[in-house]
């Protein structure tokens, strides 16, 4: 497949057609609808509403509601442990944000200052990781709505209503611990297996499928790893149900490396091939383990690239089939995490030292610190709700600041239309219950499609809630929307446009790392000097792995802001839909280097050093000339380069292509 058939396709508009940015950020994605989280959330959302009317008190019940929205929200987790994590300790942060917001509520250039520093701190925190943004999210956004709103007094009385509202969310994520246990690695295990086989089932044919889905592998192999080995550090060596699925998560990458030398053969793998990987796929899920060797029904191999995949195949069917593998020979080197102490050290780190860390908490604490002045200043009707907006569109790890800040205000328009029917209409007391029923069960479903049909979802809930507090009913529905654009317009103008680095995107510096990876990656899998020492080929082979993984993560990274980018409007958008085919390249490259490595596994003549080195070499200047935005011609390879004998014949012929793409963006 050439590289540009993954180039992303921008047709020319019609002059009154909508930007194609924001045609891509309106457009529903294909995620399924997550069920169990639609009846979650729509429980969770009603009844505390429905307890707070039994109990005469519907402003408590409101409270424990909104506190349960966050939860939802941030309920996006498959494993039962990291669900804990991801909603317990982003609640936490939020009691901290709304005792804060209490204290000073009502007391002006104070409330400013402090809701400011607390932009600052939520923003430097959300560098560290998913849960860390959550909670720097909440943290913030639970400030502004208590120093917003007037809430119960004593102080204490709000923060612990909204962490019981987050904690019932929690309750009700973990009903199925006891009997699904880990069902949901097992899940993900079984996922890899059957991503794997879809690969292999589109190895050797034309079209963009084998790379699509070779990707695909790569995100359920991370998204496996993540779950099995967050477990696995606290319990190493005491699950054997857990050390069987890391057993199987390990033996599945020999075919996961001998998958693109099938596909450089040029014509498909036997169809018996992926139907025995989807049958040890069904096998991990249901637990058909220690029973004996599957016969696997494979064809004879015909070639080095089969003989390499039948290989790997019956090594993973003797381990999915296999008694409880001895628990301290099983490698956790592909992927063990660190202990929680070096963890916490290099993110409080991280946080401090780090650029891009300070970057970002300036820009939200300079965006939250002019929406509260503005409403200090001048009169705004629930003006809290500026501040609020604000801190949702100024998520840079969430998406385009810009695309969001579009996307919000359309999405908040639409919801705004089904809020004024709920507040027109429907009459206060027991009827918001079985509303919020329906409105709840909303947001995961829309929430799946994108962030414009997310805001339209909790935009109406949010209204209701808020009327339950304050009684005012539809006049909510013109502040709202006032409040929500004068927002988005700090948003654009405080956090986007007076930032140059975020509209003139950097995407080039980390597709340059990405190379630069990539060539060490290429002289890791030729060393030479390792001799037979069986331990440091060992070793050598679980590095190479690592890297290769490290470097499919980073270039999944990389696509993300990509995408990211061509939700922008031009140039950013523009110069990111002309790079996309060198990402794509430098996939190839990894992929073709991965496929020379097995074939010297098997057989084939190693490449010599000197070749080895002058591949690495063309790498790196590719890589210098990505990150100097390709100030100056790339020099092609020299012809004698270009020989397409030898085992590294398809890596020269990716490397040459991957330079060829890099001239045509001059």
């Amino acid at each position: 497949m050439s590289t540009e058939q993954a180039r992303p396709e921008r047709s020319t508009p019609h002059a009154l057609a909508p930007p194609s940015w924001l045609l891509e950020g309106l457009r529903p994605s294909s995620a399924p609808i997550p069920w169990a989280a639609v009846v979650r959330a729509a429980v969770a959302l009603a009844v505390p509403l429905a307890v707070g009317f039994a109990l005469d008190e519907p402003e408590y019940g409101a409270l424990v509601s909104m506190g349960a929205l966050s939860g939802v929200m941030a309920d996006t987790a498959d494993a039962y442990r990291m669900r804990v994590y991801n909603i317990a300790v982003p609640q936490l942060f939020g009691a901290v944000g709304v005792a804060l917001g209490t204290l000073v509520y009502g007391h002006g250039w104070l409330a400013v200052a402090v809701l400011t520093l607390v932009a600052l701190v939520s923003g430097m925190i959300s560098s560290i990781g998913q849960v860390a943004s959550v909670s720097g999210l909440l943290l913030l956004l639970n400030a502004v709505v208590g120093a917003g709103l007037a809430m119960p007094r004593p102080w204490w009385i709000a923060p612990v209503l909204l962490s019981a509202g987050g904690l019932f969310v929690l309750l009700l994520s973990l009903l199925g611990w006891p009997v699904r246990g880990r069902a949901p690695e097992r899940a993900a295990v079984a996922a890899t297996y059957r991503a794997l086989a879809d690969a292999l089932e589109a190895a050797g044919t034309p079209g963009p499928g084998y790379e699509e889905r070779r990707q695909a592998v790569t995100q359920a192999l991370n998204h496996a790893y993540d779950l099995v080995l967050a477990r696995r550090a606290r319990v190493h060596g005491r699950s054997p149900s857990l050390v069987r699925m890391l057993a199987q998560l390990n033996v599945i990458i020999p075919m996961v490396e001998a998958a693109p030398v099938a596909h450089q053969r040029g014509r498909p793998l036997p169809p018996e091939i992926p139907a025995a990987v989807r049958e040890l796929a069904d096998a991990v899920e249901e637990e058909r383990t220690g029973t004996g060797e599957l016969d696997l029904g494979l064809p004879a191999p015909s070639g080095p690239s089969e003989r390499a995949i039948e290989s790997a195949l019956r090594h993973a069917a003797a381990i999915v089939h296999a008694p409880d593998p001895d628990p301290y020979h099983v490698d956790d080197r592909l992927g063990r995490p660190a202990a929680l102490r070096t963890r916490a050290r290099h993110a409080v780190r991280d946080v401090m030292l780090s650029g891009d860390s300070w970057r970002y908490g300036l820009r939200l604490a300079l965006c939250i610190g002019l929406a509260q002045s503005l409403v200090s200043l001048v009169e705004v009707e629930r003006s809290y709700w500026v501040a609020l907006t604000v801190t949702f569109v100024l998520k840079p790890d969430f998406g385009s600041v810009f695309s969001r800040a579009v996307l919000r205000a359309v999405g908040t328009a639409v919801g705004l239309v089904l809020a004024a029917g709920v507040l027109g209409e429907v009459p206060r007391g027991w009827w918001d219950v079985p509303v919020m029923l329906v409105l709840g069960a909303l947001i995961p479903a829309f929430s799946a499609k994108g962030y414009a049909f997310q805001t339209a979802a909790i935009t109406p809930v949010i209204l209701l809630l808020s009327d339950l507090l304050n009684h005012q009913g539809f006049d909510l529905i013109r502040p709202r929307l006032t409040d929500s654009l004068i927002g988005c317009a700090i948003a654009l103008v405080a956090g986007y446009l007076l930032w140059p680095e975020s509209w003139r995107t950097r995407i080039g510096d980390r597709l340059a790392d990405a190379v630069d990876d990539a060539a060490r990656y290429v002289e890791r899998s030729f060393r030479t000097d390792l001799g037979d020492d069986p331990e440091a080929l060992r070793a050598a082979r679980v590095a190479r792995i690592q890297a290769r993984r490290r470097i499919y993560r980073d270039l999944s990274s990389v696509r993300s802001e990509f995408q990211r980018a061509l939700t922008e409007p031009p140039p950013a958008g523009t110069r990111a839909a002309a790079w996309w085919p060198l990402v794509v390249a430098v996939e190839r490259i990894v992929d073709a280097t991965t496929a020379a490595r097995v074939r010297v596994n098997h057989g084939a003549e190693p490449p010599r050093p000197e070749e080895v080195e002058r591949i690495a070499a063309h790498l790196r200047e590719l890589a210098s000339e990505v990150r100097d935005d390709l100030a100056a011609l790339p020099v092609r390879p020299r012809p004698e380069d270009s020989d397409e004998e030898g085992v590294l014949g398809p890596l020269r012929q990716e490397v040459v292509a991957a330079r060829a793409i890099a001239s045509d963006q001059v």
